[in-house]
């Protein structure tokens, strides 16, 4: 009777895993028909548009291709592989394929999370709700864009980092150059798994030079892996990141990105936490029990110390990092839970067939009922995007050139391409020059007088509740030609 018993525990046990992994993927999966920010993100247009363009030509941008304003500025297209795959998505489906493409990567994120938590764990319950809250401080913040695949392959990478110290083996760093290779063509965000990897190395470093001088704390654990693998696995990781289209100029990228002023300042995804949202907490929280995972420890891991701390000062000062902190302390969590034996070790080829296709099943019929179609998505982008304004013009042409609102210019590259942009969601093409006149002019402050875009421009499309709307219909240059309830068009008086 025991060992029945058993058999009967185990399979309701294994049961109830399958289920909370299908309540997980078709949880996620829901939660993307409902809030379709894969079509409601600004800037998945522009991606989009950039993928087709790198299909289209066969090679690779190198200068700022759709814009009017920044056409001769230098700007490399470092998420090449994302835009790729979101083009070809399109190609083969239309606006539904970039629904599925956005919905499949946000699950593929929550799946890798959870996996990369089990092997850290080897325990299935651990992982499951440590995923779980991390999704709901992050995952859902953001549209699926190229970051995702930050979040993916830093996880993995930071797995890989933590087994190798767990194990005194430095055998599993060796898969790290061949993430770093496809990372540094899907997300520009390579470089802070870089600055794991190198702060994995330094520690190390650092670790063996204060043993050599005696002045290691003992409060600290002592290093277990040999340093000059270490070295060379960095240093492998470092070359693969020149391994692209843009070799090595994606470092001068980044140090754009750190200089720039105006997308810190005026960016919303860009602002530190203001606690004003749920996620924001939970992000707080995971960070707190983080560090009391490490404090807890009779021996403090510097690596992950330090670790820590960099990802909580960057995650608090800007908002769409929150992945880095709760990865962070996640991955820190499941690794300094004390093992135990455990009856199920792992989930099957069948378990995992069988999640899919259930889940799949559920999905298809959540579609209906959350409006997941063409012409749902459609109705969304319509009524977030300059649709009609686009049509009205189709129709009714007028000479350009064109100036346009920030917050469109992705849409407008997409959606009425035979008008250059004079500006869009990639700042790091016009530089805070040109960013920060455009925000000024949008508020319709004294200076937009001067602003040679606008002054330039045969025809203005504007969001209608802008203060520059409302100024430009005072304006003698330009006579109001249409409007509707989301957006204003102007041409220039000749």
């Amino acid at each position: 009777m025991s060992v029945a018993q058993d058999l009967i525990d185990l399979s309701k046990l294994r049961l109830l895993r399958l289920l909370a992994l299908t309540a997980t993927i078709v949880g996620v999966g829901v939660k993307c028909f409902v809030d379709k920010l894969f079509v409601l993100d600004p800037d998945i247009w522009w991606h989009l548009s950039v993928g087709d363009w790198i299909v289209q030509h066969r090679s690779f941008p190198h200068t700022g291709i759709f814009s009017r304003t920044a056409a001769d500025h230098v700007w490399r297209a470092y998420s090449w592989g994302y835009e790729v795959l979101l083009s070809c998505a399109y190609d083969w489906f239309g606006i539904i394929g970039i629904g599925i493409f956005g919905t499949l990567l946000t699950i593929a994120v929550a799946m890798v999370i959870f996996c990369r938590l089990l092997r850290l764990s080897q325990q299935f319950w651990l992982a499951w709700v440590l995923s779980v809250i991390a999704y709901c401080a992050f995952l859902f913040n953001i549209a699926p864009r190229p970051v995702f695949f930050t979040a993916t392959l830093f996880i993995t990478s930071l797995t890989l980092l933590l087994e190798a110290q767990r194990t005194a083996s430095v055998r599993s760093l060796y898969w790290l150059p061949f993430v770093f290779l496809i990372w540094s063509n899907c997300h520009i965000q390579f470089i802070y798994g870089m600055a794991a990897v190198g702060l994995f190395v330094g520690v190390n470093l650092l670790q063996r030079i204060t043993i050599a001088l005696k002045l290691y704390p003992a409060v600290l654990r002592e290093p277990v892996l040999p340093l000059s693998p270490l070295i060379a696995v960095f240093a492998a990781c470092l070359l693969t990141t020149g391994l692209g289209p843009y070799s090595f100029q994606l470092y001068r990228v980044v140090f754009e990105y750190a200089g720039s002023k105006f997308t810190y300042a005026k960016l919303i995804e860009f602002q530190h936490l203001s606690f004003q949202i749920p996620s924001q907490y939970i992000e707080l929280l995971l960070a707190i029990t983080g560090f009391f995972a490490l404090g807890w420890q009779k021996k403090i891991d510097p690596f992950k110390l330090s670790l820590l701390i960099l990802a909580t000062v960057f995650a608090f000062r800007t908002w769409r990092d929150a992945w880095f902190v709760c990865l962070v302390s996640a991955a820190i969590l499941a690794d300094a839970w004390p093992l135990r034996e455990i009856r199920v070790r792992n989930l099957s080829f069948f378990d995992w067939a069988s999640v899919a296709v259930v889940s799949s099943l559920l999905l298809l019929l959540s579609a209906r009922s959350t409006d997941f179609s063409t012409r749902g998505l459609d109705h969304a982008t319509s009524g977030e995007f300059p649709v009609d304004a686009v049509n009205f013009l189709r129709h009714n042409p007028i000479g350009g050139p064109l100036y346009n609102n920030f917050d469109w210019g992705g849409f407008l590259i997409f959606y009425m391409p035979q008008y250059p942009v004079s500006i869009d969601g990639r700042t790091d093409l016009y530089g805070d020059a040109i960013d920060e006149q455009y925000y000024s002019t949008q508020e319709a402050e004294p200076s937009y007088v001067n602003d040679s875009a606008l002054n330039e421009a045969g025809i203005v499309l504007l969001k209608k509740n802008l203060p520059i709307a409302t100024q430009l219909q005072l304006d003698h240059r330009f006579r109001l030609v249409y409007r509707d309830d989301l957006a204003v068009v102007f041409a220039r008086n000749l």
